[in-house]
């Protein structure tokens, strides 16, 4: 009696909001999910050395040439891809929309796809075409991006974006319609930058920034994890690679508290300071003010020639190594390597299995800490994903910092699972977003009018999730 007066009150003042023209209650699903992919990397050892040398490349412009509430929750599940050794997940862009696999880079801060009109030079890879959506709006502004030993070029256009249950109008982006072989990995279509607007070489807005700035999510920060399969044999060209969390922090792929960093000066680079390194017990001499990237976009670790020589001096048997892979060193892979980070708080250490590379010999392992001489500028250190996949970590909008977490039990039982990865879909939209204005879209039928609301109640009072596979 009591539960039934109960709804019939809810429902009365619901019925009674919605004819008064008043706000209605959020329409936002929490704990949307889309699934990604990750493939395999070769162990030929000429295609290693070219994809170190590309690595080391392509940092040394990346970071050389540079002068350093609505609610709304959703994540996307990653792809590990070890060609080029990046992880990458689903957008989906137009109307009707259309799904893209696009590697998710926080060391850079343009969207680009590549155009039907690329033609050969853009691979098998899915593009895009824009004659076949209605929103699409050619800006008719031309621009270039150099990677190091790669580069795109095209133009810069407006379209409806979406990702991980969340959309944006008139997201800026780049049509690529010429690009080097460096990017021509079936089934990678583009490049998601989730850095700052500063970085922009087409000057949008990132996508996560429009979301972040215009009060769509609940928190105004995305999480990401990261899965291992360096030291998983036999694994698939394709397997599941972790997760980026948008607009929440995940609490069950991490424990304790969350450990935050205020990034150093104006946003550009998710750019903190790095206090201490220790390799085999042994503090690595960091001197002066080290600051670190944290970068999904490299595979590999990058640091001043001399810390980086000082790190192999701690391993006997390591070698510097020549030709493409200078600035690289090679140690034996029966040594277990243990290293630890420090950036003002907790030591966080990186796993053994992280610290190899790539196995080179019967007996010789490719280092993962490589010297990279990233210009005057430019930062101390980047930290990409042989240390993230020891940590939950969490790019936060306001105050600008990065934040790290231990991994939970569930998180590092992902590691090395050798799982079904599902095909990229186009999932519901939950929160959109226009570049100058934030609002809500529907949830299918059921986000408009008192009925929905009363779903939306339903579901948040049985603590449903819902998954978009």
């Amino acid at each position: 009696m009591i539960a039934s007066a109960s709804l019939t009150t809810l429902l009365f003042l619901l019925l009674s909001q919605h004819a008064s023209g008043a706000p209605t209650a959020s329409t936002t699903v929490v704990g949307l999910s889309m699934p990604i992919r990750r493939l395999n990397r070769s162990q030929n050892l000429t295609l290693v050395a070219q994809q170190a040398k590309d690595q080391r490349d392509m940092l040394a412009v990346k970071y050389g040439g540079q002068s350093l509430q609505q609610r709304g929750t959703g994540y996307n599940l990653y792809v590990k891809s070890f060609v080029p050794q990046v992880y990458y997940g689903t957008i989906a862009i137009g109307t009707p929309p259309m799904s893209y696999d696009v590697i998710l880079d926080t060391g850079s801060s343009d969207l680009w796809l590549t155009s039907s009109t690329c033609g050969t030079g853009c691979g098998t890879s899915p593009t895009y075409d824009p004659a076949k959506s209605s929103t699409f709006h050619n800006l008719s502004t031309p621009f270039e991006i150099q990677y190091g030993s790669g580069a795109v070029a095209g133009y810069i256009a407006e379209e409806t974006v979406q990702m991980a249950g969340f959309s944006v109008a008139k997201q800026g982006f780049g049509v690529v319609n010429a690009l080097s072989s460096a990017f021509n990995t079936n089934p990678v279509s583009g490049i998601m930058g989730l850095a700052w607007s500063p970085l922009s070489s087409t000057q949008q807005t990132p996508f996560w920034q429009t979301l972040a700035s215009g009060g769509s999510w609940d928190s105004a920060l995305f999480g990401i994890q990261l899965t291992r399969y360096g030291n998983v044999s036999g694994a698939a060209q394709n397997e599941p690679g972790g997760v980026i969390d948008m607009g929440y922090t995940n609490s069950s792929l991490y424990t304790g508290s969350i450990e935050y960093h205020s990034l150093i000066g104006t946003p550009q680079y998710w750019e903190i300071n790095m206090n201490t390194l220790t390799v085999q017990g042994k503090s690595i001499n960091i001197a002066g003010a080290s600051t670190a990237i944290i970068d999904t976009g490299t595979t590999n670790i990058a640091g001043p020639a001399s810390a980086v020589a000082n790190i192999y001096a701690q391993i006997p048997g390591s070698q510097a190594g020549t030709g493409q892979l200078e600035g690289y060193y090679t140690y034996p892979c029966s040594t277990t390597v243990n290293v630890q980070f420090n950036f003002g708080g907790n030591t966080w250490s990186m796993s053994p299995a992280d610290f190899t590379h790539s196995q080179v010999s019967t007996t010789e392992c490719l280092g993962a800490f490589f010297a990279s001489s990233i210009g005057q500028g430019g930062p101390s250190w980047i930290i990409g994903d042989a240390f993230l996949k020891n940590v939950y970590s969490v790019f936060k909008y306001s105050p600008p910092s990065v934040g790290f977490a231990a991994l939970s039990e569930t998180a590092i039982a992902q590691n090395g699972v050798k799982a079904a990865v599902p095909s990229p879909t186009i999932g519901a939209v939950t929160a959109a977003t226009n570049t100058g204005a934030a609002s809500r879209a529907a949830v299918g039928a059921v986000s408009s009018g008192p009925l929905g609301i009363l779903f939306c109640f339903w579901l948040a009072s049985t603590s449903i999730t819902f998954l978009l596979w």
